[in-house]
C-alpha cells in the first residue's frame, strides 16, 4: 500500500498524537518522515518527535480518519547536527476507537520489529499480514541516544474519509495521461511518443550532457518548432535541478502529453498558447541525481540522496553571483555608466577551465544565452511555495556598517534587497500560487517551520533561504528572462499513487503561469530602412533594469498594468521614446520603434583623427 501522507502533510497535525514530548519543538507533529530541523535546533521546529523520558511505555499515534488496511511503516531517526537519536526496535498497536488497543503479534506474543541503525536512512518494516483499523501506534522499546522518531505509515483506505472537507480535496483526474514515475529510458521514450503523436508542434533536442554522459533532453512545443518566430516570446519550464525532487519531472512529462492531446482535440486555450508562444520544457536537469534517488525509491531515499550532481554540485546555486558584483558597483557609483544594470557579463574567473562549475551548469548557461527567453520557472520540492529573486542577501553597505549602533542592537540579517521588478515578480508568483489548489492554504504552516509567505504562498528567496549564485538571480541579471522557483510540496519524491492528485493541484497553475509571458509590452526595433536592430536596449521609466532586443530586432518586457515611458537605444542611433499602456487583459501591447542613424559616431571618428582637439 502507498504512504498515508505523514511526509506529504496529507495527514494534518491534529491527526498525530503522542504520549508525551520532550518540549514543544519535539511534539508529535514533528514526527513526520524527512522532517527537517530549523537552523536553531532548540526552537519550536526541531527534527523529530521525542518522548519526555526513557520509559518504554511511550507511543506515537496516527489517526487516518477512515478504515485503513495497514501494511507497514517507515521509520527514521532525528534530523540533527548535534544528536544521534534513533529507535532500534518497537512494537506496533492498532485500534478502531483510540481506546482499546490490540498489539501486533505472531500468534504467541507481541511481535518486536527492528528499526534504524542511523538517524538519516529510512527503514521499511512490512507487516507479515496486513491489519485493518483506523488508528496505529508505534511503541519504541530500544533506541540510540534519546527516544526520538520520524515516521511514515503505509496503508490502503478501505472506506471514505469521515469528513466532508477532506472528501472535497480528493480528485481523480479526467485526463487520460501516463501517471507513473519514469526512469531516464522511460522519460526518453515518452518524449518520443509525444513527438510522434504531435510531429507538427514538437521537437526533441538536448541542451548538453550530465557528468556521467546522459543527455539533458528538452522538448519544444510550438507551431513552428526549431525556429524563433519574430514577435513570439520564448518560455521555459525546467525541473530536476536536484535529482531527488521528482514531482516536477513527472508534472512536466504530464504537461507535454496534455499540450499535445489538447492541441489535437482543438482546446482553444492550448492552441492559443502553442501558436503564440515558443515553449521549451526540460524535465530533468540532473539525470545522474535522479538515477541515484530512484534506486532507493519513493520513500526510502533520505532527504539528500540524489540532491547533488555526480560531482557533488547543487545546481541551483552553482551560477555566477552577479548580484554581489552589481551591488559593489552601485556602492562605487559605477552603475549604469561604467557597469550595466542588466546583461551583466559572466566574470572571467568563472569561465576558466579549472573553476568549480558543474558541466550541467555550463550547459544551462549556454542554453540561456542561445534562446531569447522571456519567462521561466524551475520546479523544485521539499516545501510548498513560489520563490522569486533576489535569492542573494545584500551585505550591509560600508556606510551603514560603520554607523553607530545602540549597545543592545542585534542584527544578523543583511538587508533584503528587492529587484527593480519586485512588483512584477510578485504578480508572477501569485499567478502560480493562487491558481494552485492548495498552495495558498497556508493555515497549515510550512512543511518544516512556520509559514514564511505571509499567508500568500509566495516569498522572496533571500527572505526565506538566502544564497548566492542562484539560477534565478543569474537569469535576471545576465539575460532578459524573469525566472522563479516553484516548490511543489513537502514530499520530494511522492508515491506514484499521488501523481494524479498532484497533476490536478498544479494543472491550472502551469497553464496560467505560461500565459503571463503575454503580459506587458512587445515590439520591433528597426532602422529607417526597415532593417531589424539586434541588441538595442529597451528602457522603461521608473524600473532600473533594461532588456535587449533579440537577433531579429524583437523584444518583450513583462510589466504590470499601467502607463509607461519607454525608450529604445542602440549604438550609432538616436534614441526614441514613446508612452505605452499595459492593460489587465492577457495580451502584450505592441510598442514598435524606428531609430534614425546618429552622426555622433562620425563626429567621434573625426575628433579622434584630430587628436581629440576641438575642431
Amino acid at each position: 500500500c502507498p504512504p498515508i501522507g505523514l511526509e506529504s502533510h496529507r495527514i494534518d497535525d491534529d491527526q498525530l498524537l503522542a504520549s508525551s514530548m520532550l518540549r514543544h519543538g519535539l511534539g508529535a507533529q514533528r514526527g513526520r518522515l524527512n522532517m527537517q530541523a530549523g537552523t536553531n535546533e532548540d526552537d519550536f521546529y526541531d527534527g523529530a518527535w521525542c518522548a519526555e523520558d526513557d520509559g518504554r511505555t511511550h507511543w506515537l499515534e496516527g489517526d487516518t480518519r477512515r478504515t485503513t488496511k495497514f501494511t507497514g511503516v517507515i521509520t527514521q531517526g532525528r534530523d540533527s547536527q548535534i544528536h544521534e537519536d534513533f529507535v532500534t526496535s518497537f512494537y506496533v498497536g492498532f485500534s478502531n476507537d483510540s481506546q482499546n488497543w490490540v498489539m501486533y503479534s505472531n500468534g504467541y506474543e507481541e511481535m518486536m520489529f527492528y528499526g534504524n541503525v542511523d538517524k538519516d536512512t529510512p527503514v521499511l518494516t512490512e507487516f507479515p499480514e496486513p491489519v485493518v483499523a483506523r488508528y496505529i501506534r508505534i511503541y519504541p522499546q530500544r533506541w540510540n541516544g534519546s527516544l526520538c522518531l520520524r515516521l511514515e505509515v503505509l496503508g490502503c483506505p478501505l472506506s471514505s474519509v469521515s469528513s466532508y472537507y477532506a472528501q472535497q480535496n480528493e480528485v481523480t483526474s479526467t485526463d487520460n495521461l501516463d501517471f507513473r514515475h519514469h526512469s531516464y529510458k522511460d522519460m526518453r521514450q515518452l518524449m518520443k511518443v509525444v513527438n510522434e503523436e504531435c510531429p507538427t508542434i514538437t521537437r526533441i533536442y538536448n541542451i548538453g550532457k550530465s557528468s556521467r554522459g546522459l543527455k539533458i533532453y528538452a522538448m519544444e512545443v510550438s507551431d513552428n518548432p526549431g525556429e524563433h518566430e519574430t514577435g513570439e516570446p520564448e518560455f521555459r519550464y525546467t525541473a530536476g535541478l536536484h535529482g531527488n525532487e521528482v514531482l516536477g519531472r513527472e508534472l512536466l512529462l504530464l504537461l507535454l502529453q496534455f499540450l499535445c492531446r489538447e492541441f489535437q482535440a482543438g482546446n482553444s486555450r492550448v492552441r492559443n498558447l502553442v501558436t503564440q508562444t515558443r515553449i521549451h520544457i526540460v524535465p530533468s536537469l540532473n539525470p545522474d541525481g535522479y538515477e541515484l534517488a530512484s534506486q532507493a525509491g519513493s520513500e526510502l531515499g533520505n532527504w539528500a540522496l540524489g540532491h547533488w550532481t555526480e560531482e557533488g554540485y547543487d545546481l541551483f546555486e552553482n551560477f555566477p553571483d552577479l548580484a554581489s558584483a552589481l551591488w559593489a558597483a552601485e556602492e562605487r557609483k559605477l552603475v549604469p555608466h561604467k557597469f550595466p544594470n542588466h546583461h551583466i557579463p559572466i566574470p572571467e574567473h568563472y569561465l576558466a577551465e579549472d573553476t568549480m562549475v558543474a558541466v550541467e551548469t555550463r550547459a544551462i548557461m549556454a542554453w540561456m544565452d542561445k534562446n531569447p527567453f522571456v519567462l521561466g520557472a524551475n520546479l523544485q520540492g521539499g516545501e510548498k511555495l513560489v520563490s522569486y529573486p533576489f535569492d542573494t542577501a545584500r551585505p550591509l553597505s560600508e556606510t551603514l556598517a560603520a554607523a553607530p549602533r545602540p549597545p543592545d542592537y542585534e542584527d544578523d540579517h543583511p538587508e533584503l534587497q528587492e529587484t527593480p521588478d519586485h512588483a512584477i515578480f510578485r504578480w508572477l508568483a501569485i499567478s502560480y500560487a493562487s491558481a494552485h489548489l492548495t498552495m495558498s492554504e497556508t493555515f497549515r504552516g510550512g512543511c518544516h517551520t512556520q509559514d514564511v509567505t505571509d499567508a500568500m504562498g509566495i516569498v522572496q528567496g533571500a527572505k526565506w533561504h538566502p544564497r548566492a549564485g542562484s539560477m534565478n538571480d543569474f537569469s535576471y541579471l545576465h539575460t532578459n528572462c524573469l525566472e522563479l522557483s516553484v516548490y511543489l510540496g513537502c514530499d520530494k519524491f511522492p508515491h506514484e499513487s499521488e501523481l494524479q492528485q498532484e497533476w490536478e493541484n498544479n494543472k491550472e497553475s502551469l497553464l496560467t503561469f505560461m500565459e503571463q509571458v503575454h503580459r506587458g509590452i512587445k515590439g520591433l526595433v528597426r532602422d529607417q530602412q526597415g532593417e531589424p536592430i539586434a541588441n538595442a536596449t529597451i528602457v522603461v521609466g521608473g524600473i532600473n533594469h533594461n532588456v535587449k532586443t533579440a537577433a531579429s530586432g524583437d523584444y518583450w518586457r513583462i510589466l504590470n498594468p499601467g502607463e509607461y515611458r519607454v525608450w529604445a537605444r542602440a549604438e550609432g542611433y538616436n534614441p526614441s521614446v514613446k508612452t505605452c499602456s499595459v492593460f489587465y487583459d492577457i495580451g502584450a501591447t505592441q510598442c514598435d520603434f524606428v531609430l534614425a542613424r546618429s552622426n555622433w559616431k562620425r563626429i567621434r571618428e573625426i575628433m579622434a583623427m584630430n587628436g581629440n582637439r576641438p575642431i
